[in-house]
């Protein structure tokens, strides 16, 4: 087994990969000019953006498999505890040559499953008890070698960084306005003041909206991505289809306020938390509509047939 995580029996993805380095150039100027406006705007406070922008960014992409597993009540399970569970993830691991990633479980009723971690080496691949109750096995090794393909393709520690622009985007603003950016050098006036007071929140939410529309761009693409290397793995495209329509049947179902909770996770999920209503006017969805990604995988399982 490759113990490196490079090599892998994922099938590659140049439309994914082409996605992914494309988007994060673009976010990665947005960072660097934003960054720079700051510090021109508060050239006495340079070393404290400096310091709040590196440090947040550390944080998310170091601890980002902590803060997901904690915020979404994942527990790492043993073999002993889940047999099914770790036997399904070790067969999938073997056939894509991959590091097995961490196994956890949520008590959860909602039937939902995600992949998290800056790299395969210290990823976490987690179900949710829900899950586990509705699938049967072969569906469920369909939703695992999803999420492995999410963890193989590290399009997990892509989505972190890209969606870090809007967390700095969101707390620069927060600290001009009420941290004291504004007024603190005797040198400015009440006038520079307020013009900064305007400026900063506006290119904040600016610098948002265009991170936003990068990272659901790709998040959707990315879900595409994951269900034709799944399909193409275990070779049973019609059991991860089966998973899919049994899945975001049930969420459906699930009370509007779980679904609430849930949601702010959404571009981690392998299906949104989202009423059937809300799945069919989401524009700016982190995930594909139903009927693309069953249409996708019925298009594998004819070419698989042949």
């Amino acid at each position: 087994m490759s113990s490196s995580g490079q090599h892998t029996r994922f099938a590659p993805d140049r439309g994914l990969t082409g996605r992914m380095v494309a988007t994060m150039f673009v976010i990665g100027l947005l960072y660097v000019g934003f960054t720079g406006l700051l510090i021109a705007l508060l050239r006495g406070a340079w070393p404290l953006i400096v310091l709040i922008s590196g440090g947040l960014f550390v944080a998310q992409f170091w601890f980002s498999d902590k803060i997901t597993e904690r915020a979404m009540g994942a527990r790492q399970v043993s073999p002993e505890q889940f047999p099914q569970l770790h036997g399904t993830i070790d067969r999938l691991c073997a056939l894509a040559d991959m590091p097995k990633p961490r196994v956890a479980v949520a008590d959860n009723d909602m039937p939902n499953a995600f992949a998290t971690g800056r790299n395969p080496q210290n990823a976490v691949v987690c179900v949710t008890t829900g899950l586990l109750r509705r699938l049967e096995p072969e569906e469920l090794e369909g939703v695992l070698a999803h999420e492995l393909s999410h963890v193989a393709h590290r399009d997990v520690a892509v989505m972190t960084i890209a969606g870090f622009l809007g967390v700095l985007a969101g707390a620069m603003t927060r600290i001009a306005m009420y941290g004291g950016f504004m007024g603190g050098g005797r040198n400015n006036n009440d006038q520079n003041a307020a013009v900064l007071a305007l400026i900063i929140p506006l290119v904040s939410v600016v610098v948002y909206a265009i991170s936003f529309l990068l990272t659901r761009l790709l998040s959707r693409y990315r879900e595409l991505a994951a269900d034709r290397a799944a399909a193409q793995l275990t070779g049973h495209p019609s059991a991860l289809a089966s998973a899919l329509t049994k899945v975001t049947g049930q969420i459906a179902a699930i009370p509007s306020k779980d679904l609430r909770q849930a949601q702010p996770y959404n571009a981690f999920y392998f299906a949104p938390a989202l009423s059937a209503r809300e799945a069919a006017s989401q524009l700016f969805s982190t995930h594909p509509s139903l009927e693309k990604r069953l249409e996708q995988l019925a298009k594998i399982s004819e070419q698989l047939g042949r």
